[in-house]
């Protein structure tokens, strides 16, 4: 990889609520917006999912700085593809939630695994080469079609239903964010055990307002909720854009230098020179 092409600064967001927020909205999206396509063509819906997920990461590499556009779009089309994937292996092979979660949860193991063996640390804080920025996508890849598989795994194969397995979520993802809040949990464990749960949680919640009665939802249609989430997705994203306070300042603990808020404003000018790569 060339030096000139390396970021130049942190290729995902700071976390903030509105963070957990656009991502739980993204995972309930991409799950409503998965099975309408499948629906009505399997063919649109595997040429918008591989293709349009090529394009959001084309995007996504090219810039060299975070930028709240390109990246939730990159979210929403791996949160559709990575659907898709969960989906398609389980009625593809005929295989069972039962099976396709442990598959996916140990994929999601291997990811963490070698990217701490190659990097030393999974703080976010830290996605400032090209290598950090891959490893990052592909453990975001690994979460969504895990969370897919568990989702569904206790609504439907459990017979649980799609609320009470929102309220299971729910309570599983307030695990790490109240040990980090009160007790000390190292932030990046709880991070990324809060964002593996974001999926079936968001999931779950999306699946209980589009789906039939029969099958424990409310029966608005995964029409009804995708236009309903693509637009407050849109609304969310744009307001984000705007403000910029999204934008990463400083080290989290990760290494890097804490970067002046007048620093920021120079980088969106053009003036702020590369970073080295790191790695």
């Amino acid at each position: 990889m060339r030096k000139g092409t390396e970021p130049l600064a942190a290729k995902v967001p700071e976390i903030t609520i509105l963070f957990w927020v656009l991502k739980i909205l993204t995972t309930g999206m991409g799950e409503a917006m998965s099975d309408f396509m499948g629906q009505h063509s399997v063919p649109i819906a595997g040429f918008v999912g591989i293709f349009g997920t090529a394009l959001a990461f084309r995007l996504q590499y090219r810039r060299r700085e975070y930028h709240a556009p390109t990246y939730w779009f990159t979210v929403m089309m791996v949160a559709i593809f990575g659907t898709m994937v969960a989906d398609g292996i389980k009625d593809g092979l005929g295989l069972s939630y039962a099976i396709t979660t442990p598959f996916f949860a140990a994929l999601v193991a291997i990811v963490f695994w070698r990217w701490q063996r190659s990097e030393g640390t999974l703080d976010i804080h830290t996605i400032t080469t090209r290598r950090r920025e891959t490893f990052y996508w592909c453990a975001v890849l690994a979460t969504f079609a895990l969370g897919t598989a568990a989702g569904d795994l206790t609504a439907i194969t459990l017979n649980w239903g799609f609320l009470p397995s929102a309220v299971l979520f729910f309570g599983i993802i307030a695990v790490p964010m109240l040990g980090w809040w009160r007790f000390g949990l190292n932030p990046v464990v709880a991070f990324w055990a809060a964002y593996v749960v974001t999926r079936p949680l968001g999931a779950s919640f999306a699946d209980w307002f589009s789906k039939p009665h029969a099958n424990t939802g409310l029966g608005l249609g995964d029409g009804t909720v995708s236009a309903i989430e693509l637009v407050v997705f849109i609304a969310l994203v744009t307001y984000t854009a705007i403000r910029k306070d999204d934008i990463q300042g400083g080290d989290g603990g990760g290494g890097l230098p804490p970067r002046p808020r007048s620093e920021h404003r120079e980088h969106r000018q053009g003036v702020l020179r590369p970073q080295p790569a790191e790695g």
